[in-house]
């Protein structure tokens, strides 16, 4: 694209509105925070940066002219899991461990999953566990071993490193799960049935174009099955390869006839926090 890069790691978020500062002052037109923990302090700073625009990766609302959230659509994919989950599911119990309650992609994918499952199959039971820590493995293992003590025998969760825990507790127990990389399948592989793979590169690349053509600026954009020149994720069991092989090829049929609906928007699902709430539903 001919873009002048630069970049800060591990940028606390006390320094946030300093680092943005610094790149807007260098004359940075587009600037990237990689976490919604950065839109406050875009908010913060944009109005003194008229010529810059600013995105927050994963936030949650536009601001301004210039300052612009991005995500993937949480509840389209949410929503396929639970599909996938219910229909899998030889118990009628499935279950989900998640951080950071209330959060609106949070929200987004827990409530999808509740009513994607009770959409194929609506006596399903759901439910749901939310930890204080999104990193916290050993924490989300030992909710995901309650899950499956109760009887759950399909685990779905978002976190971040904890969805290790989800994993290991899915392998331990024999019961199927979902990951959030390719990575996560050498983990668990009998257990893993796909991975939602979050797809920034692109998201990122589709929002630069539309920062150039100048229609980014304080909106904030859901990239899903139904965008143009992004999704914004797939569902990846391995490179080239959607669902574990253990998922027979009628459920496989269904999910990619759902995935069909949401992008000619036959299908729309509009989530509530009571739909992500914790607990069993």
């Amino acid at each position: 694209m001919g873009w002048d890069v630069a970049y800060s790691e591990n940028v606390q978020p006390s320094d946030m509105a300093q680092a943005l500062q610094d790149y807007a002052s260098k004359g940075y037109t587009l600037i990237v925070g990689h976490t919604g923990r950065f839109l406050s302090p875009m908010e913060m700073v944009g109005p003194k940066f008229a010529k810059t625009v600013f995105i927050a990766g994963s936030g949650n609302a536009g601001s301004g002219k210039n300052v612009a959230s991005i995500d993937f659509n949480n509840t389209q994919f949410g929503y396929l899991i639970g599909a996938l989950a219910a229909r899998m599911s030889k118990t009628g119990k499935i279950a989900s461990v998640n951080g950071l309650e209330g959060l609106p992609n949070v929200v987004a994918q827990v409530g999808a999953y509740r009513k994607g499952a009770k959409s194929v199959r609506p006596d399903i039971q759901v439910k749901v566990i939310y930890i204080q820590d999104m990193e916290d493995a050993a924490a989300a293992k030992e909710a995901a071993l309650a899950e499956i003590a109760w009887g759950a025998d399909y685990i779905s969760g978002k976190l971040n490193a904890a969805q290790l825990g989800i994993l290991q507790a899915a392998k331990e127990k024999g019961v199927y799960c979902n990951g959030r990389s390719t990575d996560h399948t050498a983990v668990a592989p009998d257990s893993v049935l796909t991975n939602i793979v979050e797809k920034w590169a692109d998201m990122y690349a589709t929002a630069a174009q539309e920062s150039k053509a100048g229609t980014l600026g304080g909106t904030f954009t859901l990239y899903g099955l139904d965008s143009k020149g992004c999704t914004g994720a797939e569902l990846l069991y391995k490179e080239g390869q959607e669902f574990n092989p253990v998922v027979p090829r009628g459920i496989v049929t269904d999910i990619e006839a759902l995935k069909k609906k949401f992008a000619t928007g036959e299908l729309k699902v509009s989530v509530t926090p009571d739909d992500a709430r914790g607990g069993v539903m």
